[in-house]
């Protein structure tokens, strides 16, 4: 039986194991490899998606759980928060090696869609399990602060 989804706005189907982790649809079925793989326990950040708008990692999640939901890619996010966490990113050089990036921005826009004026430790603990193997938190807490701001002008 086919697990149906609705991906980036489209209705997708995956016709395999229900138990397959979303991850590997999405990249190994769907093409769709912005979304990174980076430990398979949820512990790192890299694989982050939002699931009917909350952030989720999609390496733990089975395909089965998202059956008739929405899930959004790092290929699919759009609108004013995402083109300000986006630009902001850009703006401050967030990333080094760019590695983690995808799930970093992920979790910012969902930070922000659920509180427009974060503090430090709203920021701290949105982006907690988000390992940046460069270390650029200092930068990515600022481009949060920088998105928020861009959003309420």
């Amino acid at each position: 039986m086919a697990t149906d989804f609705t991906l980036n706005g489209k209705t997708t189907s995956f016709d395999g194991d229900p138990e397959t982790p979303l991850l590997w649809v999405l990249r190994d079925h769907l093409g769709l490899t912005g979304t990174k793989y980076g430990c398979g326990i949820a512990q790192c950040g890299a694989c982050t998606v939002h699931l009917e708008g909350k952030n989720r990692r999609s390496c733990v999640t089975p395909v089965s759980m998202v059956a008739g939901k929405a899930v959004t890619t790092i290929e699919g996010v759009a609108g004013k928060t995402a083109e300000a966490v986006q630009q902001a990113w850009v703006a401050i050089d967030v990333p080094q090696c760019g590695f983690c990036q995808s799930g970093q921005v992920m979790s910012a826009i969902g930070l922000l869609a659920a509180k427009k004026r974060p503090s430090d430790a709203d920021i701290d603990r949105a982006m907690a399990g988000n390992i940046c193997r460069c270390a650029t938190y200092v930068r990515i807490r600022q481009a949060i602060h920088d998105a928020a701001k861009k959003m309420e002008a």
